[in-house]
């Protein structure tokens, strides 16, 4: 992985969604999240934060969701371990992955 974002603002299908995991799990490693707060705060559909979540290993980061209370989807998803990912570099280009996938970055709440 190079140390700087490609200059070209024209990124690939699987670019984009690659680079949407990274940003997902960054959101998830930085404070507690549902799907419910991951949509509030990137205004990514939930499928399409369903399909993102769900295919994490596909990159080797691993995702648990933390069941609070009795109903099914009361929780929130944790990092187990980014694998081969740098969280670090995630951190550090955040501001301009979110401009290639088209988040506008906002405030962070938590659940």
């Amino acid at each position: 992985m190079s140390s700087s974002m490609p200059v070209s603002q024209q990124v690939s299908k699987q670019h984009k969604a690659f680079l949407r995991k990274l940003y997902l799990a960054h959101l998830m490693d930085d404070d507690r999240h549902n799907l419910l707060s991951l949509n509030k705060l990137t205004g990514m559909p939930r499928r399409t934060l369903q399909d993102a979540i769900a295919a994490f290993e596909d990159v080797g980061i691993r995702v648990e969701f933390v069941q609070e209370g009795s109903r099914n989807n009361s929780g929130y998803y944790r990092i187990v371990t980014w694998g081969p990912i740098s969280s670090a570099w995630v951190d550090t280009h955040l501001s301009e992955i979110a401009d290639l996938i088209g988040v506008v970055e906002s405030g962070e709440t938590a659940v």
